[in-house]
């Protein structure tokens, strides 16, 4: 696999011949790795009452162990894999099936079906409510992790082949609908940032510059997916809003980490608990990974 539209960017990357890894292969590990850490990040953010219940594990106990799943399926995948695709798939489906309950389960914290007319759904309530898109983070990975399992054959031609006979047209190439979910992805994660922090009523500055750069990297990457045949120059754009992405994360990562360490640096466990949550800037520099993934050669080495 080469570096494709990366090389089209940085001309310098053409020189790399070949990358070990194809883009659906790296897609595959970024959404095992993302399945691990969504488990700690709700375990961590579910540890805030002090008390987990029975239904709060599901996604504490799934994701770990889905992650762990996907790794090991990929080392299958060197010798089995139309079996590791079907089972990888599996797993994915139900990684959408517990992001879907998950919201139901917040969206039915955030209601009071029981109080007055006009009462039963606020922004207010919304904003203190469990975060009602965090849960569908799942659903996006599973979603994702789908897209990259079925191969594409020919690339670019929106024909979706998982194992013989059974096959999904597109209206668009794979490409294009990872540019589409990678907007969907930073959507969310903003619009969570927002219900969040709105909770402080955005005066610290930093907060205005997080909801710039998620604006435009909801925007580009939907753009660009409804471009048939971009250029140079929306490549360029592209790609220096998924770093733009990248930056922010690692940015709110040092500030919620900061914002969580007592005087003198020093670690409290409960402050990390129950402070900023430190994972969740980490959401924009995911996608903003995945963004720079869907630049590189769609082409399987074995398809």
């Amino acid at each position: 696999m080469t570096v494709h539209h990366l090389g089209t960017v940085f001309p310098p990357l053409r020189k790399i011949e070949r990358i070990p890894f194809s883009r659906d292969q790296l897609i595959l590990l970024m959404a095992a790795i993302n399945e691990i850490f969504l488990g700690i990040d709700i375990f961590l953010a579910h540890s805030i009452s002090g008390t987990i219940v029975p239904k709060e594990r599901i996604p504490i106990i799934f994701g770990p162990i889905a992650g762990i799943l996907l790794l090991t399926l990929g080392l299958v995948s060197l010798r089995r894999r139309m079996f590791a695709n079907v089972m990888a798939s599996l797993i994915f489906v139900a990684s959408i099936m517990v992001g879907l309950l998950g919201a139901y389960f917040h969206i039915r914290r955030g209601i009071l079906p029981t109080g007055p007319s006009g009462k039963w759904v606020t922004i207010d309530l919304l904003i203190w409510a469990p975060p009602i898109l965090g849960p569908l983070t799942f659903s996006l990975v599973g979603v994702l992790g789908l897209s990259a399992a079925w191969v594409e054959i020919p690339p670019e031609s929106g024909i979706l082949t998982l194992i013989r006979g059974i096959r999904l047209h597109l209206p668009f190439s794979k490409t294009r609908a990872f540019y589409f979910l990678v907007g969907l992805g930073v959507l969310a994660s903003l619009i969570s940032m927002i219900f969040d922090h709105a909770r402080t009523g955005f005066v610290n500055p930093w907060l205005w510059f997080s909801a710039a750069v998620g604006i435009i990297g909801t925007v580009i990457p939907v753009i660009m997916g409804a471009l048939e045949n971009p250029g140079r120059s929306d490549y360029i754009i592209y790609t220096g809003a998924m770093i733009a992405l990248i930056i922010l994360g690692i940015l709110g990562l040092s500030l919620h980490v900061s914002e969580d360490l007592v005087a003198g640096g020093k670690i409290v466990t409960e402050r990390f608990i129950r402070g900023a949550p430190f994972l969740a800037p980490m959401l924009f520099a995911d996608m903003g990974t995945l963004g720079l993934i869907a630049l590189l050669d769609p082409t399987e080495p074995d398809a």
